[in-house]
């Protein structure tokens, strides 16, 4: 399974922390597959991922903000919405999606999930 994990709305601290449990218990227990979405919902909208191996989250527990970066992006406007999303998911083999952040993000997660994406929301607020 390949997992796209996005951070979203405002920055701050732990998003590193929850951004590295879920690829190092997903990889090693699991054998799941990790992609970062860059700057939240606006990677999502745009398709636009990076590999997270688990190299790449060795020692970023402890590094305040987000390595994937965030945007206050609302993925059901500017050409976004469920089908484009979707699209994006299918083309990059992309099985669900991890959302890190406060009411907003975790409103468009279910939004999203409602209409058939698979979502697990970690609230940062």
């Amino acid at each position: 399974m390949k997992i796209g994990i996005l951070t979203s709305g405002g920055d701050c601290p732990g998003l590193n922390a929850v951004i590295r449990g879920a690829v190092l218990k997903g990889i090693a227990v699991h054998g799941q597959e990790f992609v970062g979405y860059k700057d939240g919902w606006r990677g999502v909208v745009e398709g636009d991922i990076i590999d997270i191996p688990r190299t790449m989250v060795r020692g970023i527990s402890k590094q305040g903000g987000t390595i994937l970066g965030t945007s206050r992006t609302n993925p059901f406007e500017n050409g976004g919405g469920p089908q484009v999303i979707k699209g994006h998911m299918d083309r990059l083999g992309i099985d669900a999606m991890i959302a890190i952040g406060g009411e907003g993000t975790l409103a468009a997660a279910k939004r999203l999930t409602d209409a058939g994406i698979r979502i697990v929301g970690v609230p940062k607020t």
